[in-house]
């Protein structure tokens, strides 16, 4: 591939996105001023990990750090894909490995079949549980379902871990381009309470405590109770509540809490409760959490217009538009919505014309 311009970023904001978009656009990307303030410089071990790992996932990437690691370049290669196994460091859980990984899987040359291990839930990222529940539907919007899984095989809590989960994601030669603006009606709620190496009590306590808030709204209720034993509850001990809503036409929204110490199983229900009720009235067809993930599928659809109804855009999302002009040179047209059945609807359409990207790495034998 010849070398083209080289994009260039500052900061350690935005890194996963941003490499993520250099590997399936294929243009070169150098982010420098790495916490070039910080009293301890450069790159933390979790964002060598994550260049390791997309070492593994791609063939010929060529990945420059600085002595200092305040400074990278990444020059693309193909994505590989296939049989592939990564230890994560206990500093972030493998919701942080996976996001990146799940944009660039599906234009992989062979299926995926990613082994991670660490910890599966945590305070930061996506859990395990959420990226299974939620955030792998949203590739079946885009015709990407077919063998699409993530097993947990070991829950890990934090700070020990021992958590393992795998993830198989197959491949497609093109996504389709979506058209998503009708939110409909919230008709059932889902939720996953967890517990690992505590009283198996606590997870029904936060069912009934969630269920105390939840019953009010909306009969269709079902908490799976999930509590681990031996080799597979990991290392540490730990809880906590998954909860996810679906809409009349399959819009899902989530939140999630994790246990913190001190703190009662009650009151982490309580707060992972209040995030989706709010997270649910902000409106939209995609949950905030997942706007990037769906506008640059967008972005990557056949040569067509794409639609779909979401609420304000975080700062993340804002950023993530800006850096899809750089890699891909393409706008998002975004406008209003006026909803005459939510006067106080504040939800906005965005549509992009698809560029129409090609799988041509996939194994065609």
């Amino acid at each position: 591939m010849a070398a083209g311009p080289v994009i260039q970023y500052s900061g350690h904001k935005y890194f996963r996105h941003r490499l993520a978009l250099s590997i399936l656009s294929g243009k070169s990307v150098r982010i420098d001023k790495i916490r070039s303030e910080d009293k301890n410089l450069g790159l933390r071990d979790f964002e060598v990990s994550l260049l390791r790992l997309l070492e593994k996932v791609t063939n010929g990437t060529v990945i420059e750090i600085s002595t200092t690691g305040t400074a990278i370049l990444l020059k693309p290669g193909i994505i590989a894909g296939g049989y592939l196994v990564h230890d994560c460091p206990l500093s972030r859980s493998v919701g942080y490995f996976l996001e990146p990984i799940i944009m660039l899987a599906p234009f992989a040359k062979r299926p995926v079949q990613l082994t991670l291990r660490g910890i599966t839930t945590d305070d930061n990222d996506f859990s395990a549980d959420l990226m299974r529940t939620v955030t792998l539907p949203h590739l079946q919007l885009f015709g990407i379902s077919e063998g699409l899984e993530l097993r947990i095989k070991k829950r890990g809590a934090p700070p020990g871990g021992g958590g393992e989960v795998q993830l198989l994601c197959p491949i497609v030669k093109q996504v389709k381009t979506l058209n998503f603006v009708e939110p409909g009606k919230i008709k059932r709620i889902r939720g996953i309470a967890h517990a690992v190496r505590v009283n198996p009590q606590f997870s029904n306590r936060m069912i009934e405590a969630a269920r105390s808030i939840l019953n009010r709204y909306i009969p269709d209720i079902y908490i799976y109770s999930d509590v681990y034993k031996g080799e597979e509850s990991g290392k540490s001990p730990g809880y906590a509540l998954s909860l996810l809503a679906e809409s009349t036409t399959s819009a899902l929204f989530c939140s999630e809490a994790t246990s913190k110490p001190g703190v009662a199983p009650e009151d982490i229900a309580l707060q992972a409760t209040r995030a989706l009720l709010s997270e649910i009235s902000k409106g939209g067809c995609i949950d905030q959490k997942h706007q990037s993930l769906v506008l640059l599928l967008m972005v990557l659809g056949s040569e067509d217009v794409g639609r779909c109804r979401m609420s304000q855009p975080t700062p993340r999302t804002i950023q993530f538009l800006r850096d899809v002009r750089d890699f891909f040179g393409t706008s998002f047209q975004i406008v209003s919505i006026e909803d005459p059945t939510n006067p106080n609807s504040a939800d906005l359409l965005y549509s992009c014309y698809g560029t129409g990207h090609v799988n041509a790495n996939r194994d065609l034998a």
